[in-house]
Protein backbone atom coordinates (compact mmCIF):
# COMPACT_ATOMS: atom_id res chain seq x y z
CA UNK A 1 0.00 0.00 0.00
CA UNK A 2 2.85 2.38 0.84
CA UNK A 3 4.49 1.74 -2.55
CA UNK A 4 1.27 2.60 -4.36
CA UNK A 5 0.87 5.82 -2.37
CA UNK A 6 4.49 6.82 -3.05
CA UNK A 7 4.00 6.18 -6.77
CA UNK A 8 0.84 8.32 -6.78
CA UNK A 9 2.66 11.10 -4.92
CA UNK A 10 5.50 11.03 -7.47
CA UNK A 11 3.05 11.20 -10.39
CA UNK A 12 1.05 14.04 -8.85
CA UNK A 13 4.24 15.98 -8.12
CA UNK A 14 5.45 15.54 -11.71
CA UNK A 15 2.17 16.61 -13.26
CA UNK A 16 1.64 19.23 -10.54
CA UNK A 17 4.78 21.07 -11.64
CA UNK A 18 3.70 20.98 -15.30
CA UNK A 19 0.20 22.09 -14.33
CA UNK A 20 1.58 24.97 -12.25
CA UNK A 21 3.75 26.13 -15.17
CA UNK A 22 0.81 25.96 -17.60
CA UNK A 23 -1.39 27.86 -15.16
CA UNK A 24 1.22 30.60 -14.69
CA UNK A 25 1.62 30.92 -18.47
CA UNK A 26 -2.16 31.26 -18.88
CA UNK A 27 -2.33 33.90 -16.13
CA UNK A 28 0.46 35.91 -17.75
CA UNK A 29 -1.31 35.78 -21.12
CA UNK A 30 -4.61 36.93 -19.61
CA UNK A 31 -2.90 39.79 -17.74
CA UNK A 32 -1.14 40.80 -20.96
CA UNK A 33 -4.42 40.91 -22.90
CA UNK A 34 -6.74 42.35 -20.25
CA UNK A 35 -4.46 44.19 -17.83
CA UNK A 36 -3.11 43.62 -14.35
CA UNK A 37 -5.69 42.57 -11.80
CA UNK A 38 -8.11 41.13 -14.35
CA UNK A 39 -7.63 37.65 -12.89
CA UNK A 40 -6.35 36.50 -9.52
CA UNK A 41 -5.91 33.26 -7.63
CA UNK A 42 -8.19 32.48 -4.73
CA UNK A 43 -6.60 33.55 -1.48
CA UNK A 44 -4.19 35.92 -3.18
CA UNK A 45 -4.65 39.48 -2.05
CA UNK A 46 -3.28 42.22 -4.24
CA UNK A 47 -3.21 45.65 -2.68
CA UNK A 48 -4.49 48.34 -4.99
CA UNK A 49 -4.66 52.01 -4.15
CA UNK A 50 -8.12 53.23 -5.04
CA UNK A 51 -9.90 56.44 -4.11
CA UNK A 52 -12.88 55.84 -1.86
CA UNK A 53 -15.85 57.75 -0.56
CA UNK A 54 -16.88 56.97 3.02
CA UNK A 55 -20.31 55.43 3.49
CA UNK A 56 -20.72 57.12 6.86
CA UNK A 57 -20.77 53.75 8.61
CA UNK A 58 -17.46 52.53 9.99
CA UNK A 59 -18.65 48.91 10.03
CA UNK A 60 -19.70 49.09 6.36
CA UNK A 61 -16.44 50.79 5.34
CA UNK A 62 -14.47 47.98 6.99
CA UNK A 63 -16.69 45.31 5.39
CA UNK A 64 -16.17 46.83 1.94
CA UNK A 65 -12.44 46.29 2.38
CA UNK A 66 -11.27 49.51 0.75
CA UNK A 67 -12.52 51.86 3.46
CA UNK A 68 -15.64 53.01 1.65
CA UNK A 69 -17.27 53.03 -1.76
CA UNK A 70 -14.65 52.99 -4.54
CA UNK A 71 -14.87 56.08 -6.75
CA UNK A 72 -15.43 55.45 -10.45
CA UNK A 73 -16.72 51.92 -9.93
CA UNK A 74 -20.19 50.48 -10.20
CA UNK A 75 -21.38 48.87 -6.99
CA UNK A 76 -24.52 46.94 -6.16
CA UNK A 77 -25.95 46.53 -2.69
CA UNK A 78 -28.80 44.13 -2.20
CA UNK A 79 -30.72 42.55 0.62
CA UNK A 80 -34.18 42.28 2.07
CA UNK A 81 -36.39 45.34 1.68
CA UNK A 82 -36.36 46.07 5.39
CA UNK A 83 -32.59 46.33 5.61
Amino acid sequence: MAKKQKKLDDISKKFGDEREKALNDALKLIEKDFGKGSIMRLGERAEQKVQVMSSGSLALDIALGAGGYPKGRIIEIYGPESS
